[in-house]
């Protein structure tokens, strides 16, 4: 009751019941200095009135979410008399001129940033952020094959979001390199083996995964029948992969056995292997990148 007392508190407390707001924007609501706003703020938060949470040297306060009984019946006797008095109509207009002036000084920064934007959003994040959202809508009990792993980058990634990750390859040097990658990631299963003869069960995959992988197998419709053999009856399998080009010289510089894939040989192939609901998109091309593009497909071993 003492807490609330004072008028000046009972101002504080009703601006922060309605959000959070910084010293100097109470300061710049109440029009009053900041040892003063200091003092009284202290005294509600002794009392348990308010709380207040740190972002570097800046505080933010708020009323406190979980009052007792007797402190929300006391609130609730006390509230009606401030809201009346002429000067609390007053700090609303104020509040509200603070909340805009901090909307107002984010889009500032955005639109001064907006040239740069991209560039600082993947220096403090990475370039890969815009994909990991799409790592929410896995099934996080599932078992998901990443075939043809390489050095495991992508295993890395969605190991965190699933049950467990079989990485195969038939490259002893990329699973040494995937090895060192994984180090300390415990649900990675690191298979030597080719993916025409997958070292994997009937049906142990709820999800597999081949990311320019294809272009390098000599018999794409057989590594498909394997894959829909080691799906679960349910289980998706997603590729991504180069559409067809005309870049003779990557069969000889990077020893591809395809130059790309069409659509229409791709579903054939999903088609014979047993994989129905086959798919394929265009991916968006990287301005950065020289290679050709890209699409992914996806389809369903039938449950």
């Amino acid at each position: 009751m003492s807490a609330l007392g004072d008028l000046l508190r009972g101002r504080l407390l009703l601006l922060l019941e309605q959000g959070e707001l910084t010293v100097s924007e109470l300061m710049s609501v109440v029009q009053l200095p900041q040892s003063t706003v200091s003092r009284h703020l202290k005294v509600l938060a002794d009392d348990e009135w308010v709380v207040s949470r740190a972002s570097g040297r800046t505080h933010y306060y708020r009323m406190a979410p979980k009052l007792d009984d007797a402190a929300r019946e006391l609130w609730a006797l006390v509230r009606p008399g401030i809201v009346a008095s002429g000067i609390a109509e007053e700090d609303q207009v104020r509040a509200q001129a603070v909340l805009r002036d901090r909307r107002d000084r984010s889009r500032e920064f955005f639109a001064g940033a907006a040239q740069r934007w991209e560039v600082l959003r993947d220096d403090l994040f990475g370039a890969d952020l815009e994909m990991l959202p799409l790592f929410g809508l896995l099934d996080p009990s599932a078992t998901v094959g990443d075939l043809g792993a390489g050095t495991g980058h992508f295993s890395a990634q969605v190991a965190p979001f699933v049950a467990k990750v079989i990485a195969v390859d038939a490259s002893e040097d990329m699973l040494g390199a995937a090895r060192k990658r994984l180090d300390g990631v415990s649900n990675v299963d690191l298979r030597c083996g080719e993916l025409e003869q997958l070292p994997v069960d009937d049906g142990e995959l709820d999800l597999a995964v081949m990311l320019l992988v294809l272009h390098y197998v000599v018999d794409p419709p057989k590594i498909l029948r394997e894959v829909c053999r080691a799906l679960a009856p349910g289980g998706r399998l997603v590729i991504v992969d180069m559409k067809l080009h005309s870049r003779d010289g990557y069969m000889e510089e990077m020893g591809h056995v395809w130059p790309g894939f069409q659509d229409s040989e791709l579903a054939r192939w999903h088609q014979e292997a047993g994989l129905t609901c086959f798919a394929s998109r265009p991916l968006p091309p990287d301005p950065k990148a020289s290679g050709p593009l890209l699409f992914v497909a996806s389809a369903t071993r039938p449950a």
